[in-house]
């Protein structure tokens, strides 16, 4: 086995975006599960500062050319908050 086998910054980039998305996945549930007010909040806050953490890392990744994006088209983007304001309306 080798003991000597690094990450590349690539792949740590990958692995600390993957964490960021679990973390947030985390701190979603726990938010909706939440009773506690002062519970809610924290990790609202919490959730806040990972999901620009994320940002950050993909951002970073995105400019080195680590991560392709697709620019959204501007009616794809009216289309989709449509979509979702006429299922919040619907509920």
């Amino acid at each position: 086995m080798n003991n000597n086998a690094q990450l590349s910054e690539q792949d740590m980039m990958n692995d600390l975006l993957t964490m960021e998305k679990a973390i947030i996945s985390a701190y979603n549930t726990g938010i909706t599960e939440a009773s506690c007010q002062n519970l809610r909040q924290t990790l609202t806050n919490n959730l806040v500062e990972n999901q620009q953490l994320q940002y950050t890392i993909f951002d970073t990744m995105k400019k080195k050319g680590w991560y392709q994006t697709k620019d959204a088209q501007d009616q794809d983007v009216s289309n989709a908050k449509n979509k979702f304001t006429n299922m919040k309306n619907q509920l």
